[in-house]
């Protein structure tokens, strides 16, 4: 007990003479997540932190360690929180893995199924990503309606896409919706209400989403 007070004594001395550097530092939890930091104190059995979203207060059981910010790389290493968000683990999965911004998949996902994974459109697209049945099989897909690899595979063709288009959003979104073979015909987002009313739809949702990530840890990928 008497270790234990004096171990405890020492972090809490070592915590209010370190709080005011500027140097971020990353907060380790069992779950392995990580937290970027600014200042840090251990008051009691609770770490009362500051980030650069807020403060947080944490049991300080729930603390592995802390880690310097040299140790880690800056800014893509914390998993991104996708707040109130269905399947995130295996959306910031395939955004990590096709290096597609989590919040753009969250939008077409929204605007494609309202996060259905059962959904099937009276064009026979399927799942959370309303992917075509030969898309689907292109792609690799075994079970069409199963989250992981619908969202894996919807993931894939948007980056193929944005690939194609130069990163271009609007024409990625226009092919995702009406075709690939649309888009070269009309050279721009084919002039169908559906299409353009997607995109428009998909592009104001991204951006809300993007408008409000200053409280949220930033995703990965350029799109």
């Amino acid at each position: 007990m008497q270790e234990i007070r004096f171990f405890s004594f020492f972090l809490f001395c070592f915590f209010a003479l370190t709080a005011s550097s500027a140097r971020a530092e990353y907060v380790v939890l069992k779950s392995g997540q990580r937290l970027v930091v600014t200042s840090y104190q251990l008051v009691g059995d609770t770490y009362k932190l500051t980030m650069p979203g807020g403060s947080a207060e944490l049991p300080a059981s729930e603390v592995v360690a802390i880690e310097p910010e040299e140790l880690f790389r800056p800014a893509l290493q914390p998993r991104p929180v996708l707040a109130g968000v269905p399947y995130a683990d295996f959306i910031q999965s395939a955004a990590e893995h096709h290096r597609v911004d989590a919040d753009l998949i969250v939008s077409v996902i929204t605007a494609e199924s309202k996060f259905n994974p059962k959904a099937i459109s009276r064009k026979n697209a399927r799942g959370l990503m309303q992917l075509l049945p030969q898309t689907a099989t292109r792609l690799g897909v075994k079970n069409i309606f199963d989250p992981e690899e619908n969202i894996e595979a919807g993931t894939r063709y948007l980056r193929e896409l944005l690939d194609r288009y130069d990163n271009n959003l609007a024409l990625a979104l226009a092919a995702y919706n009406a075709g690939p073979q649309r888009v070269e015909l009309y050279k721009s987002v084919p002039p169908y209400r559906e299409t353009v009313s997607y995109v428009r739809r998909i592009q104001e949702t991204y951006k809300a989403r993007k408008s409000s990530a200053s409280a949220r840890t930033p995703t990965v990928g350029s799109f």
